[in-house]
């Protein structure tokens, strides 16, 4: 599949892409799933000067959306490297992908399970947006007209956020920036450095990040000082 072709939606992917200004997200999403063949999508507002602090905007699945929490904790991934570089990046078995390319994602992703997955930069020229993330449980290929239907749903989502954009009134992952505030202060960290801690310790933990962050947030848990940033923590009695 060459990304560079012209894009032509099939029937079924134009009635979802009909959907957009009318339809909520959660049909929007579940719809183009079921078109594209694959068992979740999301899409992450991820600016390229983000790197991996994109917040998700939704998701259609639990898979979809403990995919990208996945990419957050370890600060690398597809959908991170499509942000970056503005390129899709399509990923027909992560079971086959070096280990030095995404650390230990491609293990920890097959846990979930996810197998295949399909990122598409949402953004014009040098205005980057976000991405739209396809995964799939089973390893293989988007078929031609699938992936013709991805980029048409990715373009179509871009003109959407660029001509209706409205921030989303509670972003998914606010309590992770509130968790990392409180560890700059409380560990003397610069900000970059404490969110590096707080993603150290939820993957220590096997924890979702917005789990440990809210913990931290309430005062139910306090990361004490250590060299390296992924032992374990002490819980706050006060």
């Amino acid at each position: 599949m060459s990304p560079a072709r012209a894009t032509v939606v099939s029937d079924a992917m134009a009635a979802v892409l009909a959907r957009l200004h009318h339809a909520d997200w959660s049909d929007v999403g579940r719809r183009g799933a079921e078109v594209l063949g694959v068992d979740g999508l999301s899409v992450t507002l991820a600016p390229r000067s983000a790197g991996p602090t994109g917040e998700v905007l939704w998701s259609s699945s639990a898979l979809a959306r403990r995919f990208d929490d996945l990419q957050f904790t370890l600060g690398c991934g597809p959908a991170i490297d499509t942000a970056r570089s503005g390129r899709p990046v399509l990923e027909v078995d992560l079971g086959q992908v070096q280990p030095h390319r995404w650390f230990t994602l491609p293990a920890d992703a097959e846990l979930l399970p996810v197998r295949a997955v399909f990122c598409f930069p949402l953004g014009i020229g040098a205005i980057q947006l976000g991405t739209l993330t396809a995964v799939r449980a089973a390893p293989g290929e988007l078929g031609d007209q699938q992936a013709q239907d991805a980029l048409g749903l990715a373009i179509a989502l871009t003109a959407h956020y660029l001509d209706r954009w409205e921030p989303p009134r509670t972003l998914y992952r606010a309590v992770v920036h509130q968790a990392v505030g409180m560890l700059s202060v409380q560990l003397a960290l610069p900000m970059a450095d404490a969110l590096l801690r707080l993603r150290a310790y939820a993957y220590r933990s096997g924890r979702p990040v917005n789990d440990v962050s809210h913990d931290i947030v309430t005062r139910r848990l306090r990361l004490g000082p250590d060299t390296d940033g992924t032992h374990a923590t002490t819980e706050d009695k006060d």
